[in-house]
């Protein structure tokens, strides 16, 4: 059974200086982008009120040091959400998501935490990929190669563990999120490594050289045990059995350095991949997973940055009520003659930045009655699964670096007989 998809822009956001990360807030609404040696976090909410403005709102914006790389703790922290950053003055940063007497929301500092001199953090990762909060930590990966463990506490964050761990720039750092004392690294010497907290970082579990150029993304897949998802410079996407880390299950070209990958928050076998010089795109796993061995099909991909394609994450925000149909995702024309209508691109520029949307005459953003044609689908790419046996609908947000833009999108998908708009 085949896959009919489309993505669908629903609004772009210029960040100002160039955008490098943006995570989707899993525990309550929010939604955040962060970018150079300096830097901005933007805190955004996502309302869905039909179609007759943008959906996100900006709650707030603050200056920092540039930000590498930010991740929200899965779960509560004291009754509010946490959100983590890597910054370029060599910290980890928390932040805590609070709602004001008027009923608003706002980023209050929590702690922060130098992990070393004269070095950026790089990556960060929560070791509560399973909404587990039994024994929340973080680890974090810096610019001289290093990695450090860390566990938030009342008075601040608080250093478990800290060590060498590759020649060269630690890209990237990740729990096993099945067991959270295994963490894995990798590094611009492109070696993929694996340490084991109980036994201490003075050896590692294993290292591997599959990948050929520097490691740039790791992610444990939180559905199912010992799956991991490696990305690297050499434009390719290995997915690897924990238990056995001297051959991958699968290898996926992309056509661009992956910079990072994201496992979707409920299904299993689907894996968003920012690919830098080759866009973002959505990868079905599940064949490789069985052991099939061949690469995973790209299912979906999104088109329209025109920069290094770096920051993406998946919303747990539901979209219950079917879309509109609309474009596909390509350069938009000035009209479309199918409909008699036509399509206005409209600026806002209230705070020197500016809001991107798409709007008909009628002043609806996204624009009716205009069917796009779905991705060619994947052959035999079969759904066996009730959970993924009708339509669907995701929410996602990706952002560019040097044309520092923050979009955000939609991803509908069925199979083949399922009504399509």
């Amino acid at each position: 059974m085949a896959w009919k998809s489309k993505t669908r822009n629903l609004q772009v956001f210029d960040t100002e200086l160039s955008a490098d990360t943006v995570e989707w807030c899993p525990c309550t609404g929010g939604e955040d982008a962060g970018t150079s040696r300096t830097g901005r976090l933007y805190l955004f909410e996502f309302r869905r009120e039909g179609l007759v403005r943008p959906p996100l709102t900006e709650l707030q914006r603050m200056d920092t040091a540039a930000i590498l790389d930010m991740k929200w703790c899965h779960v509560p922290l004291s009754g509010e959400a946490v959100l983590g950053m890597a910054v370029a003055s060599g910290e980890l940063q928390l932040y805590s998501l609070s709602k004001s007497q008027e009923g608003g929301r706002s980023l209050r500092s929590l702690s922060s935490l130098e992990v070393g001199a004269e070095r950026l953090a790089l990556s960060l990762d929560w070791s509560t990929g399973r909404m587990d909060s039994s024994d929340v930590r973080v680890v974090c990966s810096d610019s001289a190669g290093c990695v450090s463990v860390l566990e938030p506490a009342e008075g601040g964050l608080t250093a478990l563990s800290h060590w060498k761990a590759h020649e060269f720039e630690a890209w990237i750092s990740a729990f096993s999120y099945w067991d959270t004392q295994l963490v894995y690294s990798g590094g611009d010497d492109c070696k993929l490594k694996g340490w084991d907290l109980r036994a201490g970082p003075s050896c590692p579990t294993f290292t591997s050289k599959r990948h050929s150029m520097g490691v740039c993304s790791i992610h444990s897949n939180p559905h199912q045990e010992h799956i991991l998802a490696t990305g690297s410079y050499d434009e390719l996407i290995l997915l690897w059995d924990e238990r056995n880390m001297r051959q991958p299950l699968s290898e996926s070209p992309t056509g661009g350095g992956v910079w990072r990958l994201k496992w979707h928050p409920i299904h299993q076998h689907l894996l968003l991949a920012a690919c830098m010089h080759n866009d973002f795109h959505i990868l079905h796993c599940r064949q490789a997973l069985e052991g099939s061995g061949g690469p995973c099909p790209i299912i979906a991909s999104y088109i329209l940055h025109n920069s290094l394609a770096y920051g993406a994450d998946w919303s747990r925000l539901s979209l219950e009520e079917p879309a509109p149909c609309s474009p596909p995702a390509a350069e938009p024309k000035e009209s479309f003659t199918e409909s008699g209508r036509h399509l206005r691109i409209q600026y806002e520029s209230p705070t020197a930045s500016f809001d991107t949307s798409l709007e008909d005459d009628a002043g609806r953003y996204i624009p009716e009655d205009i069917t796009a044609p779905p991705t060619p689908p994947s052959a035999g790419l079969g759904i066996n699964s009730a959970e993924e046996a009708s339509s669907q609908s995701c929410l996602m947000a990706s952002c560019s670096f040097y044309d520092h833009m923050l979009h955000v999108w939609r991803w509908d998908w069925a199979p083949d007989e399922a009504q399509q708009c």
